[in-house]
């Protein structure tokens, strides 16, 4: 369902018009929100947004410019769509702006708004999580010692192509490297294999996060009218709130076992997984951390790092079955670099500049995630203009990514604009921001560089590729879907073939 389709709801807004009135905030005298278009009565610009609100907030800023207010329901969104506006905002003001938006979907699942490294407020707790994710989950030694088992993980997805490869039968690439994302997370976190992929326990797991994730990607009009919160019309907080508790459950399980055996044997073997972190901080008593505080981490990081590092690989294989000639670059320094019938080490990232580059153009063209929400926990100005406080801001990646001030020729995938470039997607180059910047920067870019490289070098040494029932090149649909992240439209299919 797109936006323009939420009209039949109004009738259901009507209703409570009174109440909004009531809720909406205004500007003191003297100060001024940015321009934006005249909003209609009760739904605002809603009807402006379509099916990729990233693309309609982009043709709106041509007009009212890289800071802009629009009304969508009763909320007051400001849309950031420069990257001059982008450092204002997330280093400048970054304090200012460090408040979360926690969507309606979510509202019934418990502890997450206060206990989630996505939801919780920028608290002390907030603060320590954090902490606890740079110091002891994504450290560099912590990510050196899971590095055979990324390798494992890779080697599977690999095998998996082969048997493809033998019977010439297409493969879901999308698919195929989110379940192979999946699985690594999963052992990082519990020190447990997925094993085999076509387990109904594991197909229950695999199909319960996209379900979550299919939900939270749904355009819900509680969001846009608070008012309506409570009365979930579209039933997203309801099914959301079921997904949450089948995910917890498991989760329940993966915890009691694991308490107990740190209990009952007194030499019990760490497995310094994800998990043992966080136990270690529910022991520490100079942090109040508890079970209620480990799930909705856990729930961040399965659903944050298992779609988002599958759509890069997907988008980048799409990318470059429609430009052979990049393809026919990436896989020659890999032949050059790696050599024939060898495997790529995550070690040779640094050796191989056209597949960062490849990997690069895929995050400037496709962000994972196109759009990203902000709230401001205090009043502040930019530019001139008054941004109260708790408004939302939306800084509109998508766009500043193919912002053509800054970008040539900004909707062509060229790798090599980024050979020989400095610019890169940690967060201080405001122009490159697909995984965010300051302190609201997603902390697991450590792993997902490593997954998303190691995966994509992996496929292109392993097998030349080429496209099912005689399609051409320029018959891939590059069109994308939005959600919580943003998705080829239609699966990429691709056979994986063996030169020689």
């Amino acid at each position: 369902m797109d936006y323009s389709t939420m009209l039949p709801w109004t009738l259901i807004v009507l209703a409570c018009i009174h109440v909004i009135l009531l809720v909406r905030k205004r500007v003191s005298s003297n100060g001024k929100l940015p321009p934006g278009p005249i909003p209609l009565p009760i739904v605002g610009s809603l009807l402006k947004l379509g099916s990729k609100p990233n693309e309609s907030f982009t043709e709106l800023a041509k007009t009212y410019g890289p800071l802009m207010t629009l009304k969508l329901g009763s909320i007051t969104t400001i849309v950031v769509s420069s990257s001059i506006m982008a450092k204002e905002v997330l280093q400048k003001n970054d304090q200012s702006f460090a408040g979360r938006v926690v969507v309606a979907a979510l509202g019934g699942v418990r502890f997450y708004d206060s206990s989630s490294i996505v939801g919780s407020p920028p608290t002390t707790y907030w603060r320590k999580i954090r902490a606890i994710c740079n110091t002891q989950m994504f450290t560099m030694a912590r990510l050196a010692a899971n590095q055979g088992l990324r390798r494992k993980k890779v080697q599977d997805l690999i095998a998996h192509m082969h048997e493809h490869s033998l019977s010439g039968r297409p493969i879901d690439i999308g698919q195929a490297t989110f379940t192979t994302t999946l699985n690594l997370i999963f052992n990082t976190v519990f020190s447990v294999d997925l094993v085999d992929p076509n387990t109904d326990s594991v197909q229950e797991f695999k199909n319960l996060v996209w379900e979550i994730m299919k939900e939270l990607g749904r355009p819900n009009l509680a969001d846009f009218f608070p008012v309506l919160r409570v009365i979930d019309p579209q039933g997203i907080r309801r099914h959301t709130t079921a997904y949450f508790k089948k995910l917890y459950a498991i989760f329940d399980e993966m915890i009691a076992q694991r308490i107990l055996s740190r209990s009952t044997s007194s030499d019990f073997p760490r497995r310094n997984d994800f998990l043992d972190v966080l136990l270690d901080q529910k022991d520490d008593r100079s942090f109040e951390f508890g079970d209620n505080d480990i799930k909705p981490v856990l729930a961040d990081i399965f659903l944050a790092g298992s779609d988002t590092s599958s759509t890069a690989v997907e988008w980048a294989m799409a990318e470059l079955l429609r430009n052979p000639d990049c393809m026919a670059k990436a896989r020659l320094e890999l032949m050059k670099t790696i050599g024939s019938g060898q495997q790529v080490e995550e070690s040779d990232i640094a050796r191989l500049p056209y597949l960062q580059a490849v990997v690069k153009e895929t995050l400037r063209l496709h962000p994972p995630a196109p759009l990203f929400n902000r709230k401001t926990i205090t009043d502040v100005e930019i530019s001139g203009f008054a941004i109260p406080k708790n408004t939302w801001v939306t800084v509109n990646v998508w766009a500043i990514g193919r912002d053509p001030n800054i970008w040539k020729d900004p909707s062509s995938f060229l790798p090599e604009r980024f050979l020989g470039s400095d610019i890169d997607f940690k967060g201080q180059d405001f122009e490159f921001i697909p995984f965010g910047s300051g302190r609201r920067i997603c902390p697991g870019l450590p792993l997902a560089f490593r997954m998303v490289h190691l995966m994509l070098a992996s496929l292109l040494h392993s097998f030349d590729w080429k496209l099912p029932n005689g399609m051409m090149s320029s018959d891939i649909d590059m069109n994308s879907k939005f959600g919580i992240t943003m998705q080829l439209a239609a699966p990429l299919r691709a056979i994986p073939t063996i030169d020689g």
